[in-house]
């Protein structure tokens, strides 16, 4: 099932009785949604303000282009598992199936963590190699980069904890379903992001 299902869903034709609509959860849905929204418009924008610096700074004669490690590919390939893995658990979500929902969040997590192990290790690989410093400009954008997609991830790993603390509780999925929900199109969205960067890395 595709990860951006999401695009197509018509959730206002599931059939409700108005018994069952709470204005509450509705209201309390819309803010965090659309809290979410902006807060991603907000970032979109710094990192695209980083990688017009870094296109500029590149065209200047002492740029040295980094030598992509091969390792970005598995770490690429990582993430985008980790994004499958929260789309799937957001679909065992709405399903009410609460085994799948621990199994795939679960899954989410400690790939997402690899993900990030990964990304600090060819910093470390960069760095043991004796080939750059920290004075480079190539380096300390490559950093800089990895180094805030990784803390936004990091970010998101503190609302994916309390969601899988819930669902291993026991805790009724009505109660976080939400939550899992905007992680997941938290994940889709730096996912994309990583992306563009990567792009970024190997077109210089």
């Amino acid at each position: 099932m595709s990860i951006f299902k999401t695009l197509s869903e018509k959730s206002w034709a599931t059939p409700r009785s108005v018994s069952e609509i709470n204005p509450r959860d509705i209201s309390e849905g819309l803010a965090a949604k659309t809290g979410l929204k902006f807060f991603i418009g907000v970032l979109s924008s710094m990192f695209f303000l980083f990688c017009v610096g870094y296109k500029m700074r590149m065209e200047l004669s002492d740029w040295v282009p980094l030598q992509d490690p091969n390792l970005l590919w598995f770490n690429t390939a990582i993430l985008v598992l980790s994004s499958i893995a929260m789309q799937l658990a957001k679909n065992a979500a709405m399903a009410g199936k609460i085994k799948k929902v621990r199994l795939y969040l679960t899954a989410a997590g400690g790939l997402t963590i690899g993900f990030l192990i990964g990304q600090i290790t060819v910093w470390q690989e960069l760095l043991d190699a004796g080939l750059y410093q920290l004075s480079s400009a190539p380096l300390a954008f490559f950093i800089l980069l990895t180094g805030l997609h990784g803390l936004h991830l990091t970010g998101g790993l503190f609302v994916w904890a309390r969601s899988v603390y819930k669902a291993w509780l026991g805790m009724e999925i009505e109660r976080f379903k939400l939550t899992i929900e905007l992680c997941t199109t938290y994940w889709h969205y730096l996912m994309l992001v990583w992306f563009v960067f990567f792009a970024l890395l190997l077109a210089t």
